[in-house]
Order: C-alpha cells, then structure tokens, then sequence
C-alpha cells in the first residue's frame, strides 16, 4: 500500500515550522525556525514581530522540509496546518501559505486544533520508541500545558475527547515565564527557571517558606495567578535567594498538575497517562507524574514537545477519512470551533 505524506505548517507563536509525517507515525521531515532570540530582548513574544519573522522564514521552511525529508510535492498527498489558536498574525501566514499550496498542487487541506496536534506528538514514533513502538492505549488521561494552555483531557478513542479541567487564569507556561521575569530571569522562564532551581543550596531551601497552592476542591480545574502573585509579594518584600525561590514555584506548580492528573486516571480507570506541549519537557514535572500516577506516563521527547510541525501532520493522518476543508475557512485565535466537549464531570 502506497504510504499517506502529509506536509504539514505550524505557525501559531514564534516559531514557523515544517514537517512532513508518513501514514502518522514515521517524521521524515521536522523543521523548526525559531525566534526566541529575537523575542528575548522584549521579555516576551510581540506579535506583529513574530508574524513579520514568519514572513522570512516560509519559503527557507518549506524548501527546508521538502529537502530534508527528500521527497518532491508529486510525493504528498495532503497539506496540513494549525489553524488555531494562537496568534492571529502568525496563524495567517501559515493558513495562507497552506491555503496557497493544497490550490497549486490540487491537494487535500486538513486544518488541525492547535492542542489536538499537541496530543498527537505522543503517536509519533519518536514517542514510542521507549514503549516497544506501540501507540498509547484508549481510555486515557491527557495533561496538555504549554505558554498558552493548560487542560486535562478523557479520551477514549480517535475524536472521542472530553474536557476535564482547564485553568481558570493563566496556563502553566504563562506562570512560569511571568515569574522569571519577576526573578530577573531571560525569557523564556520555563527552562530557565528548571535549570536555577536545580542550582537550590539545601540549606537555603529549606528555610525558604512553600507557596501555597490553589487546589480548586471538586474540580480538575487549574489556577496559577494566585501562585504568580504570591511570587511577586515575595519579590517585592526585599531579600530572597532566587534559585530557591525559583525551586518553591516550581514545586507548586508541579504538584498540582500531578496530583490532578494522577486523580483523573484513578478515578476514571484509565490504561494510561499522556503528557503534551512545551512545560511537559519539564524534567521535575516527569518525575512526580511517573511517581504519582498508577498507570504509564508517555511524554514525547523535549523536541516535540515545543511547538512543532509534526505533531500537526500525526493529527491530520488520523482524521484523512473526514471531509477535507474548504479553501474558505479562517483562522480563530481565542474563540472559534471547539473540538472538545465541555465535559460534565
């Protein structure tokens, strides 16, 4: 059987992004054109820069990807590109651009949820190779948490996806970066805050005072801008150690991202846990969900963790036998067509 190529676009934050995924597993293809450097110097990513960046960066993408995975256009079979969320700038330059390509080439154009392509990084091959290359097994309990988003999911099939919680304020990531810069530290504060705690003298803290946690009692809910503030009194009160300061936030919000979806799968019974999007590279977040949680924990590997192309060429593999859109749609940044359930637990 002739094998299904999707090319696939990213382009929702600063990063333009290219791949091309084969019948949803095999990446021949991922290309990546960051911008964290430019957007460092602003301490956070400015849109209309990101989508001006995307500009210059297409054509080299896209000629990139095909290069890599060695293959011509005679060779896919489908295009594939987030449609959103995210920044509405950047989400129309890769829109365009798919839209420009499926017309010239007469191919099929599959606009993907931008947190459904997260999910799916964990059916990529990269992701199975530590578990004898199998996909994650239904039912499942998925923690999505990124710059942007933080969401606790039940799926029990292909399309088959309840939202269990949400935050309530701001996403995990968003805390995290916010906080660097509140601790003094280059952007993005995700990384860098994980590589200071480590630096925590134990003395120091242990002397330095946890921060509280907001449990959101009967929910699966998520809160994190108590915690950001908390962090900010700190900051303001005068002398704290930075590295532990940075290690007590952290382990705020990890516990309760673990301990939430630890309950999720207990309660639900699910076979496995499933972890997506760029704060799910963070090496103590790994640690207390594999210790937490009563069933295995899939985490892709930190590559695909980050906003990526192949996460949206695997979500569109899986959904080639649906209909495929029409040129007209647009792009939705904060609003648009839900693809999960509200859920009623």
């Amino acid at each position: 059987m002739k094998p299904f190529r999707v090319l696939a676009l990213e382009s929702s934050c600063d990063e333009f992004a290219g791949a091309v995924i084969e019948d949803g597993v095999e990446v021949l293809a991922s290309v990546v054109a960051s911008q964290a450097e430019i957007h460092s110097r602003y301490g956070g990513v400015v849109p209309e820069v990101a989508s001006r960046e995307h500009l210059r960066n297409l054509a080299p993408v896209l000629q990139g990807t095909l290069d890599a995975a060695g293959c011509g256009w005679e060779e896919i079979d489908a295009i594939a590109v987030t449609q959103g969320p995210g920044l509405g700038g950047s989400l129309l330059v890769g829109v365009n651009a798919a839209k420009a390509v499926a017309w010239a080439r007469g191919l099929p154009l599959i606009p993907i949820h931008h947190i459904e392509g997260h999910l799916y990084a964990n059916w990529l091959r990269p992701a199975r190779e530590a578990w004898d290359d199998t996909p994650p097994p239904f039912p499942l309990v998925a923690l999505v948490v990124s710059g942007g988003h933080t969401e606790l999911f039940w799926i029990t099939d292909h399309g088959q996806v309840e939202r269990l919680g949400q935050t309530r304020d701001d996403a995990a990531g968003e805390a995290f970066d916010k906080v660097g810069r509140l601790l003094g530290l280059p952007f993005p504060g995700g990384p860098v805050i994980e590589r200071v705690a480590r630096e925590a003298d134990a003395q120091t803290l242990a002397a330095t005072e946890p921060f509280p946690r907001a449990w959101l009692r009967g929910s699966y809910d998520f809160s994190f801008s108590g915690l950001k503030t908390a962090v900010l009194h700190r900051t303001r009160a005068g002398e704290f150690d930075v590295p532990a300061t940075a290690a007590r936030f952290q382990e705020a919000v990890v516990d309760v991202l673990a301990a939430k979806t630890a309950a999720a799968a207990d309660e639900l019974g699910a076979a496995c846990v499933i972890v997506a999007g760029g704060v799910a590279a963070n090496g103590a977040l790994r640690e207390a969900l594999a210790e937490r949680c009563n069933v295995p924990v899939r985490v892709p590997p930190i590559r695909l963790c980050t906003d990526n192309a192949a996460m949206i060429g695997a979500a569109a593999s899986y959904r080639r036998e649906r209909e495929a859109a029409a040129l007209e749609f647009d792009v939705f940044s904060t609003s648009g067509p839900e693809v999960f359930s509200a859920g009623t637990r």
